[in-house]
């Protein structure tokens, strides 16, 4: 087989892997991953079931690719905005609130996946939940890093606050007016942080 050959082979090969993923994401996402089988999977993405088991060995692997897709998204989101407030770290946690509690507010908006998927697996060691898990640790993680640059007091407890603060918008979007997401993401992140030491208050 020539050079030529082997690589379109394999360009076909990631794109046929991306159409199952994709298909699986959309439909884990609308509808729950236990409602969701390989057979409605293969039908919807128009592809053989050896085909899909060809790039994800089980349906846990198929979740976990979901999910770490996810998760990939989300950490490019968060990349960019930190990049463009690096230098003021009130201005990053302020835009952090903001795209989240936009994507809280979209019409689709059905929740966090990595919080969707560890609900459906109570197992600790199912691929997906561990996914999810450590997802949920680099948050917290992250948002130490900004409460320390604020220089609060107890910036791990106040990352704890924080992250409660986002993992809890993520699962009230069903309750929240139209637009006020924001405002209150950034109304109780203020107060938790006002609570934690003295820092800048917001002019």
């Amino acid at each position: 087989m020539s050079q030529n050959a082997e690589n379109l082979n394999s360009h076909d090969a990631g794109d046929l892997r991306e159409k199952i993923l994709e298909t699986a994401s959309r439909l884990f996402y609308r509808r729950g991953v236990r409602a969701v089988g390989v057979d409605l999977v293969v039908a919807e993405a128009g592809v053989a079931k050896t085909s899909l088991y060809r790039h994800f060995r089980t349906k846990d692997d198929l979740v976990a690719a979901f999910l770490a897709r996810e998760d990939q998204d989300f950490w490019s989101t968060w990349d960019a905005v930190t990049e463009q407030h690096k230098d003021d770290p009130q201005a990053e946690l302020d835009a952090h609130l903001e795209w989240i509690g936009e994507r809280v507010g979209r019409p689709n908006y059905r929740g966090c996946p990595q919080i969707n998927v560890a609900a459906e697996f109570p197992e600790a060691d199912h691929p997906a939940r561990k996914v999810a898990a450590t997802h949920k640790r680099e948050l917290r993680h992250r948002l130490k890093g900004i409460a320390e640059r604020l220089g609060v007091g107890r910036p791990d407890e106040v990352a704890g606050q924080l992250a409660l603060l986002i993992n809890g918008a993520f699962v009230s979007s069903q309750m929240l007016e139209t637009g006020e997401a924001i405002a209150l993401l950034r109304q109780a992140a203020d107060a938790l942080i006002a609570a934690s030491g003295p820092k800048r208050l917001r002019l």
